[in-house]
């Protein structure tokens, strides 16, 4: 049996500044239905929030990441949450602040696809394959996988993969750029704590402007996207104290070996 409705998705706090969160309907391969939906954009507004948290890592239990929408309650999503921002798991995941490592095993299919693609780090295992069914089933994409995964593994492999529903391994994703790492399945969740780790060693505010910065330049052309940073930049900069800057200056300082940054 699949666990009871508040268990469905799981949120756990790390005293670090890591925050877990865990797709938990194994039995139904952690399809999506709308009370899951739901939870899942409350814990991401919630992390999103929570001033201790720096990192999120997205993960499934069970065989599986994410095999899609449950299509038992696949019309009550799609001609609601779907316009819903809320409920919106996708749409709360683009608006979060935080790094969102996901770490996939089994398989990610459609939704659960488009769940990957919301996460900036992607860890996989090995075996794991990832599936757009959306032609085959005949439903269309609403969470970004038509525009998103193009940016990633180019037009053409995106257009294959969407007009075929043929899957993606993680070796092949790895190739192609949409897998960081690829790991043995005992050492999924150690290396993407890992990721974690290294990211909240970091200054909290650089990270997150670092992310809001790369996300909203692909938005952008090329020369738009350089000059937001270039804004960005300068105001940044301008409106340290003097005080606030020679602290840094002393931080670099003392992380140079020769003529080098560390």
């Amino acid at each position: 049996m699949n666990p009871p409705s508040e268990n469905i998705i799981l949120v756990t706090r790390e005293s670090t500044g890591i925050a877990h969160i865990t797709l938990n309907r194994p039995n139904s391969l952690n399809a999506l239905n709308k009370p899951m939906l739901t939870r899942l954009a409350q814990a991401f507004r919630s992390l999103d929030a929570d001033d201790t948290v720096m990192v999120i890592i997205l993960s499934g239990s069970g065989r599986a990441f994410c095999s899609g929408i449950d299509l038992t309650a696949a019309e009550e999503v799609f001609k609601g949450a779907v316009k819903d921002t809320e409920v919106d798991a996708i749409v709360q995941m683009e608006r979060c602040r935080k790094p969102i490592v996901g770490a996939v095993s089994g398989f990610a299919a459609t939704a659960g696809f488009e769940l990957a693609l919301g996460c900036d780090i992607l860890v996989a295992s090995i075996g794991t394959i990832f599936i757009d069914s959306h032609a085959r089933l005949g439903i269309f994409p609403s969470w970004g996988l038509s525009q998103k995964l193009s940016q990633i593994i180019g037009p053409n492999k995106a257009r294959e993969l969407a007009f075929t529903g043929v899957p993606l391994t993680a070796e092949e994703g790895e190739k192609l750029g949409l897998v960081n790492h690829l790991v043995e399945a005992g050492e999924l969740m150690t290396k993407a704590q890992e990721i974690a780790e290294a990211i909240i060693k970091n200054n909290k505010d650089l990270v997150l402007g670092y992310k809001a910065i790369i996300n909203d330049g692909l938005k952008l052309s090329l020369g738009d996207g350089l000059a937001l940073e270039k804004g960005i930049a300068h105001k940044h900069y301008q409106e340290m104290p003097s005080e606030k800057f020679r602290k840094l200056q002393e931080f670099i300082a003392g992380r140079k070996v020769g003529n080098s940054k560390l």
